[in-house]
């Protein structure tokens, strides 16, 4: 007997009907003999239409009610799972994060798991139940609800396949597996039959919408036996793990991120420690900053450019701010309407000329390039956001063109 935790995002419960096709899927799994742990999302546009209601009524609430708020979306979800199940004549329950076991951080909005208190689920599975979980929330050592922040549902899931050790973790999208780009604005991207941790991260970190970073980096961690699968189709998907059969593969995907901004610090002092009283101002604000580049000095003076997501914009420059008579900064320019492009590959690291394929990709596509960065398996460019859909084309066909369907 095997234990398998199953994810369902929320297009895969949107409705009634796709209820029952998520309940046919998990009562399979269970008749093949298998325990099974599921983690659900909430339904649809649920969140976002929670977030809508509050706004309606409080444009700035506590980020402690806004978590007390989005958690219930997942709560509906669960019910109406577990409900479909007992239909079909199987043993199920459904259970909050909380009830889960989920402890977390009082970070909310965005909280971090501490640890899983395992003896209700041991119980309910010893029980032979289906145990339906609902994800991308816990509750924090004051007893108040938390939320896990954007994809929370694929941590909740590896979290759960990680405590108790699953032989299987399956995360259910509305697409078949991981692609080597998003089949939507490259409809000749190719599904990958495996993918190493670290690629999967780097894809995942970069925008690919196809599984959370966090998820990834908990996976990886733990050892965890990953595949991505398609909720509407049964086909196989794509695992993913320590290392792969397909070396001969140089990149594995292209991924666009349109949730970056830029902030230029411009005419700072050409002096040690400005660097760091910047960026440790940041990092107590609890931003994350990606792509930093300093200019080389001149005339006593350079200028520092970073990126963080739109969401951190307003708090990051008011950071910024707050450090003028430190810094004694000239100004401050942002930028909003640019998107990150990246390529990445394990393939890469002993193969020199990839960063030259792909600038001449965007060259040949007459598109400019305003801030890179590099790491051993991935690079990434800062553009206008207008050319980024033509700037994934051009690089997927540089690299990737080629590949068998």
């Amino acid at each position: 007997m095997s234990l398998i935790v199953q994810k369902f995002g929320g297009s895969s419960v949107a409705n009634a009907e796709r209820v029952f096709h998520v309940a046919h899927i998990i009562t399979d799994t269970y008749d093949q003999g298998n325990d099974v742990i599921v983690v659900v999302s909430a339904q649809g546009d649920t969140t976002d239409d929670l977030i809508a209601k509050a706004a309606q009524i409080n444009p700035a609430p506590s980020k402690r009610e806004m978590d007390m708020l989005l958690s219930t979306g997942e709560q509906i979800s669960i019910a109406l799972l577990a409900m479909a199940i007992e239909k079909l004549g199987y043993p199920v329950i459904s259970l909050t994060g909380p009830q889960a076991g989920f402890v977390t951080d009082s970070n909310y909005g965005k909280a971090r798991i501490r640890r899983i208190e395992k003896e209700r689920v041991e119980n309910e599975i010893g029980k032979h139940n289906i145990v339906i979980v609902a994800g991308f929330q816990g509750m924090n050592r004051y007893d108040n609800i938390t939320t896990l922040g954007r994809g929370g549902s694929d941590t909740s899931a590896v979290a759960l396949a990680a405590a108790f050790h699953a032989d299987l973790c399956q995360i259910f999208t509305d697409v078949d597996g991981v692609y080597t780009a998003d089949p939507r604005i490259v409809p000749n991207a190719k599904k990958l039959d495996e993918i190493t941790y670290d690629e999967m991260l780097e894809l995942a970190s970069l925008g690919a919408n196809v599984l959370h970073n966090r998820s990834v980096e908990m996976a990886k961690k733990y050892n965890v036996n990953l595949e991505v699968v398609s909720s509407l189709e049964r086909k196989p998907g794509t695992k993913v793990k320590e290392a792969t059969d397909v070396e001969k593969m140089l990149i594995k995907g292209v991924a666009r991120d349109n949730d970056v901004a830029r902030i230029s610090v411009v005419g700072v002092p050409d002096s040690p420690g400005v660097a760091f009283r910047l960026f440790s101002t940041l990092a107590s604000k609890k931003i994350d900053v990606d792509i930093i580049l300093q200019s080389i000095g001149r005339n006593d003076s350079k200028d520092i450019s970073f990126t963080v997501s739109k969401g951190n914009v307003e708090e990051a420059v008011k950071a910024v701010e707050s450090l003028k008579d430190i810094l004694r900064y000239q100004s401050i320019e942002r930028a909003e309407d640019i998107s990150k492009v990246s390529v990445v590959g394990a393939g890469m690291q002993s193969n020199p000329g990839v960063a030259a394929k792909m600038f001449e990709a965007l060259m040949d596509a007459g598109i400019n390039i305003q801030m890179i960065s590099t790491s051993e398996i991935k690079i990434s460019v800062l553009i206008e956001r207008k050319n980024s859909t033509r700037a994934v084309a051009a690089i997927h066909d540089a690299f990737l063109a080629d590949l068998p369907q």
